[in-house]
């Protein structure tokens, strides 16, 4: 077992104090402070030390897949870890986007391979030939919006704006009030021409403003919707996110991700475990690489809302976040002084105290973790023992 280096990932719209603290770090930050990756993705890879020596943990298990990942494990996903943990750092939001599909990443890296596009080319969609489902856990109250809301409802947003420079946009909804309604004005609002996109998301961001004021049924999208207008003036994404689901995550609260879901996280910190992707399409409010015509291309429209993943528990020590995903499973280890756990074995596994301390034991061999602290336990290390006194994820694969 081995405690993890970790890299942080300096995007703009992370925090300078949420990911300071939590790793024992001054706080505020100088720079920005987004994503927190544990894992092996080349992106960022976490650094071990291994005899006198300190490697990634990309390299360590490529050298020997076998033994850090396990038979099972190795056979089903070859060289790679096939989970990334991250913890996530909001202070504004993130893109809209979503995330291809498996045949959808190795079509579309195999494509962009083809054309000669390079791999970090900013205006690259598919850095890898992988897929990208996620589940986030939030640590704070946690804002996101995810997946289109239903349509009926989209409409009453919509007509409570009162935004005439609308309506033409609305009439596909309204002669079909539904996932294909949905995916026509989605379409349309993000194929506008330039020369009207300023004028329809000024009126609609105007109208949030005033709507907004009065409260009421909606108040709290409109908000989110005036705050993006000001963010990402122009951008017809800021009306694209009034058709999204809006969910407020408290501690310990979850949300999963499929392929072809547009989301957006807003604000908060989380503990999000994906597969081993950094594959993302976005859609407007980014200064970031748009490609509209792809994302429509693998965008899912069905219309809903969001469940709310709680965790399930045999024990009550570890709650498992329950996804159908095999490339990983997460939970959630409340330790007392009063108990320990030596959990079955999954193959390889990356732990990470949020709260409080922990220790763990393989044989003579103990590693103090502290708030912040993290650890690769491969699949040859066996059975070990976690104590404490506070709170643990494990990450883990699904298979």
């Amino acid at each position: 077992m081995d405690l993890l280096d970790n890299v942080i990932q300096p995007y703009a719209w992370g925090s300078r104090t949420a990911l300071a603290e939590l790793l024992g770090q001054p706080s505020p930050s100088a720079a920005s402070q987004a994503e927190l990756w544990l894992g092996a993705h080349p992106g960022g890879p976490s650094r071990v030390r291994r005899g006198s020596g300190v490697q990634t943990l990309l390299e360590a298990i490529r050298s020997s897949p076998e033994r850090e990942l396990g038979e099972t494990v190795a056979r089903r996903f070859g060289t790679e870890l096939p989970f990334l943990l991250k913890v996530l750092a909001a202070e504004t939001p993130l893109s809209l986007q979503t995330h291809p599909s498996l045949a959808q990443a190795r079509d579309g890296y195999a494509r962009e391979n083809a054309l000669g596009v390079p791999l970090g080319a900013p205006h690259r969609n598919y850095k890898d030939a992988n897929h990208k489902p996620e589940l986030i856990c939030a640590l704070t109250p946690f804002d996101a919006l995810c997946g289109f809301r239903r349509a009926d409802e989209t409409l009453a947003l919509l007509d409570s704006l009162g935004v005439a420079a609308l309506e033409p946009l609305l009439a596909p909804l309204r002669a079909s009030p539904d996932a294909q309604g949905v995916a026509r004005l989605f379409e349309s609002l993000m194929t506008l021409p330039r020369e009207q996109r300023g004028p329809v998301v000024d009126a609609v961001v105007s109208a949030c403003a005033a709507r907004e004021e009065r409260g009421g049924r909606f108040a709290a999208e409109l908000r989110w919707g005036l705050r993006l207008g000001e963010l990402y003036p122009g951008d017809p994404g800021v009306i694209g996110a009034l058709l999204l689901n809006l969910v407020r995550l408290q501690p310990g609260e979850a949300i999963y991700l499929p392929a072809g879901n547009l989301h957006a996280y807003l604000k908060g910190v989380g503990v999000e475990i994906m597969a081993n992707s950094d594959n993302v399409l976005r859609g407007g409010c980014t200064p970031k690489h748009v490609d509209v015509p792809e994302l429509l291309r693998v965008l899912d429209f069905r219309c809903g809302p969001i469940g709310v993943v709680r965790p399930s528990s045999a024990d009550d020590v570890e709650h498992v976040y329950a996804t159908p995903t095999e490339e990983f499973r997460l939970s959630r280890i409340q330790l007392n002084p009063r108990v320990s756990l030596s959990p079955r074995r999954r193959g390889p596994e990356i732990l990470l105290c949020t709260e409080g301390a922990a220790k763990l034991s393989i044989g003579r061999q103990v590693l103090e973790l502290p708030r912040g602290a993290s650890v690769f336990v491969s699949a040859a290390d066996g059975v070990y023992t976690l104590e404490g006194d506070g709170v643990v994820f494990r990450a883990t694969a699904g298979v």
